[in-house]
This record gives C-alpha cells, sequence and structure tokens, in this order.
C-alpha cells in the first residue's frame, strides 16, 4: 500500500522569530494521505464518464456502432462480388431462373465460381462433348413426295434415306411414327372440328366446347412396326375415320426431321414393292432393323 503526503511550506521567516517559525509549521502541516487503489478507481471512473459522454456527444450506441461496422463490411463484401465475380458465373446465375436443369445441374454451388465450375465440367464429362458440339446431321434438300395407288385404309408408307440408318436413327423415326398414331388414335386429325385454325389471335379467341363434342369422332384404326432394309424404311397404316390432314401432319413432321437430324430422300404412299425391299428378309446381318410400334 503507498500513500502521499503533501506538506505546506514554512511561513516566511523574515515574519516570524525562529522558534516561533518551527511551531507555526507544525502546527499549520497539512496532510493528505490517500490509497492508491482508491485514487485509480476515481481515475477510471473519470475515464468511463468521459467516453460516455462523447459516446452521446456522437448520437451513437455501442449496439448502433456494431450495426454500422455490420453494414459496411456487407457493402464491402457486395461491391467484391460485384465487380470481381467472373461474368460467366454471372451469366449462369440468371440462366437458372428459368432453366430447372441447369438448376438441378449447379445445386448449391451458386455464389461459388469454382464449384460451379467443376459442376459444369462433371456434366459435360457425363453427357459427353460430342452431343454439345454436334452439328446438324440431316439434308439440306426437302424431300419428294410421291403417292402410288394409296388407300388410307390398307397401305404402306415408305422412307427413302441416304444411308443405312443407325439404331439411333431407328429409335427417332419410329418415336416420331409412334407419336403420330397416338395422336390418330386419340382423334386428333379430324377437319371437322378446326374451330381456331383460322382465328385471329389478336383477340381472345372464342371456342364453342359443345360444339367440338358433339362432331363426329375421327380415330386411327390401326398401324404396323416401322421396318428398314438398308436405306428403305416402311410401315403399314389404317388411317381408320381419320382425315388426310394426318398425312399433312406427318409430313410436317417428316420434314422437320430430315432438315435436322436424318436426312430423308423421298416418301411414297402406297405401292407394294419400294426399291429393293425383299419380303421377308428379317435378319439384321443382311440390315434389317425395326421399331415397335
Amino acid at each position: 500500500m503507498y500513500s502521499c503526503c503533501c506538506y505546506l511550506k514554512s511561513p516566511p521567516s523574515s515574519l516570524f522569530p525562529l522558534k516561533l517559525q518551527e511551531r507555526i509549521f507544525k502546527s499549520s502541516n497539512l496532510v493528505v494521505c490517500a490509497n492508491k487503489s482508491h485514487v485509480d478507481k476515481l481515475v477510471n471512473r473519470d475515464r468511463a464518464i468521459s467516453e460516455d459522454e462523447a459516446a452521446k456527444g456522437s448520437g451513437t450506441t455501442a449496439r448502433g456502432r456494431r450495426l454500422l461496422r455490420v453494414r459496411e463490411e456487407k457493402r464491402k463484401r457486395e461491391h467484391e462480388h460485384l465487380h470481381t465475380y467472373p461474368q460467366w458465373a454471372k451469366v449462369l446465375e440468371d440462366a437458372c431462373k428459368h432453366d430447372s436443369e441447369l438448376r438441378v445441374v449447379l445445386g448449391d454451388s451458386l455464389g461459388n465460381p469454382d464449384l460451379m465450375r467443376q459442376r459444369v465440367e462433371q456434366r459435360v464429362r457425363q453427357k459427353g462433348r460430342a452431343d454439345f458440339h454436334k452439328s446438324k446431321s440431316g439434308s439440306i434438300l426437302a424431300f419428294k413426295v410421291n403417292f402410288r395407288d394409296f388407300n388410307p385404309l390398307d397401305s404402306y408408307i415408305w422412307i427413302e434415306l441416304y444411308g443405312s440408318p443407325s439404331d439411333r436413327d431407328v429409335d427417332l423415326i419410329g418415336s416420331v411414327i409412334q407419336s403420330w398414331y397416338v395422336m390418330g388414335r386419340l382423334g386428333a386429325f379430324n377437319s371437322s372440328n378446326l374451330q381456331l385454325a383460322s382465328s385471329s389471335m389478336e383477340y381472345d379467341p372464342l371456342y364453342d366446347a359443345d360444339r367440338g363434342f358433339q362432331v363426329m369422332s375421327s380415330s386411327f384404326h390401326d398401324i404396323g412396326d416401322v421396318e428398314f432394309q438398308d436405306n428403305w424404311g416402311r410401315f403399314w397404316v389404317d388411317l381408320g375415320t381419320s382425315d388426310f390432314l394426318a398425312i399433312d401432319v406427318l409430313l410436317n413432321c417428316l420434314t422437320v426431321l430430315s432438315s435436322e437430324y436424318v436426312g430423308i430422300q423421298q416418301v411414297v404412299f402406297g405401292g407394294h414393292k419400294i426399291g429393293d425391299w425383299e419380303e421377308g428378309m428379317t435378319s439384321q446381318e443382311d440390315g434389317y432393323k425395326y421399331f415397335k410400334i
């Protein structure tokens, strides 16, 4: 424990005799002692009061200052994200808003460019780079269309390609024919109920559901499997009560199929033997392939 003592100076010697001066000095000494710990407490209290007064003077509190620092740090992060974030990552994030498949691919990697790149590269490796950069494999020429004693209730439809089809080509052509048949089976090719075909879409058109319900049904009856021998393919059809609208729809589908995917030279409606077709040849070694409808 420390103490400090303060003594008053002795009175001037010119005013009193020496003995009287000593007596006055002893009787008038003022000793002020204080504990150092008490002095430290007083100093700390004064310092705290000064800080509180400074904070009050600035109009902020400790919580307010913390919130201010948090906002400032967030603003800095947003600024860095805006000016240093890769442009390609921004494009991917924007595309995710409208592409559910891309959202599945990226998953929880949004906001992390390195992880986003890894997810995309992984997807490319799984799907195969060839599928991403594959050019059109169809034909730039329009195919020919011929009719040879076509009977819509019992006839073959023939398709001549530019070369022997691959398994992928067979599946693609067969899927188109199968979809065409399913639509016909459900009565899609009924020209008696084309209420909106010539309507203007500038204003909301009106559709009479009762009229559509009362129209006589038009149904595709039957179809055979799609067969291929070398570059020729065929399938048997019975259009039933479907209108010739079905033929137009089929040709529209085959037109895009030929220009984009599998080149077609000609389509023949009717006829029993076209090209080098041999009845009964069903050996895959001889170039026979088929698609089950």
